[in-house]
């Protein structure tokens, strides 16, 4: 078997569907594409920032000095305008400890019972942050704006996706799916301008 020559970039989470997101946002560029679940041995991070840029920082850091490999760190959730920005950094465990997606959701919905279309407005947003074993080197965010709906619509993507209308569509992402969702994500405006980050650390380190 032949040496893989391509730089590695380290995705640091352990979500599946976060990681297969991502990836497919990166698909061109000539890297090879590791997560967590690659290094076991992998120092825990525990996410108490008070932004998603302070947790994706705080990934991408502690994670390329452990691996001495380009890494990127990433946090994002929904915040939702009537409730003060809520979840926020807490998008993935609102519902407690032992949460899941579904349950996030169902909280949500608890929260919002008998508030008007008009005033469900929310937003995701996504913070991305690129490091190596010399330090930060790009940071940005992204975000996308919607409505929180009614009730679960839609079986793809992940998270809030069955709740998150897009206004333009009138259709959440769970119902839209990735081709449309990859094009106007909070996920998708972050990583643009990082694949052009990448692109040029590729040129200056192989």
């Amino acid at each position: 078997m032949g040496k893989d020559l391509r730089l590695e970039l380290v995705v640091a989470t352990k979500n599946k569907k976060k990681l297969g997101e991502i990836k497919d946002l990166l698909k061109g560029l000539k890297v090879k594409i590791t997560s967590l679940a690659d290094y076991p041995l992998a120092p825990r991070i525990i996410e108490n920032g008070l932004t998603f840029q302070a947790n994706a920082r705080k990934k991408a850091l502690t994670i390329s000095r452990f691996t001495k490999k380009l890494t990127l760190g990433e946090d994002s959730g929904l915040e939702v305008d009537v409730l003060k920005g809520a979840p926020g950094v807490r998008s993935s465990r609102f519902s407690g400890k032992n949460k899941s997606d579904q349950q996030n959701n169902l909280k949500l919905m608890r929260l919002l019972e008998g508030v008007p279309a008009a005033k469900r407005t929310a937003h995701y947003r996504c913070a991305v942050a690129l490091a190596d074993s010399k330090g930060l080197v790009f940071e940005t965010e992204g975000s996308c704006c919607g409505w929180i709906g009614f009730k679960q619509k839609g079986n793809a993507g992940f998270g809030y996706d069955p709740l998150f209308v897009i206004p333009k569509y009138k259709k959440t992402f769970a119902q839209l799916g990735e081709r449309i969702k990859h094009k106007m994500s909070h996920r998708f405006r972050a990583l643009r301008p990082l694949r052009r980050v990448i692109s040029s650390y590729l040129k200056n380190n192989l």
